[in-house]
């Protein structure tokens, strides 16, 4: 996306693809959209992402609106973040990528099936 372009004269799609481009960030908004999490249990939940990925990731998430970062006032200091109003709002296309995911599995292991000549 051009730094020099307003919003609203981009492309609505090429708008949704740099938000969501990052190798991560759509793990990140799936898991956030199951509630709210703090840093190292989405950092486990993610598996091999650096803690200094997923916290720049979570940055720009959060400076994009997407995700709430809530600090509690307690010893020691809590922080959860979760999906903001406009971050709720992607959960549709979370849910329909991930049953096109499942129906893609299901569509490749039925042919590999069919090609090993024996039924699993």
């Amino acid at each position: 996306m051009a730094k020099t372009m307003a919003i609203p004269d981009q492309c609505p799609m090429d708008i949704g693809l740099n938000i969501l481009s990052g190798k991560w960030t759509l793990r990140i908004l799936w898991h956030l959209s199951k509630g709210a999490c703090r840093f190292n249990k989405l950092q486990r939940l993610l598996g091999s992402i650096t803690t200094k990925t997923l916290t720049q990731q979570l940055k720009d998430l959060e400076e994009q609106g997407i995700v709430i970062r809530t600090v509690y006032p307690e010893t020691p200091v809590r922080v959860e973040y979760s999906l903001s109003e406009l971050g709720q709002s992607i959960q549709p296309v979370l849910k329909a990528l991930c049953d096109w995911g499942t129906n893609y599995q299901e569509t490749v292991s039925q042919r590999s099936e069919k090609t090993s000549g024996y039924v699993v």
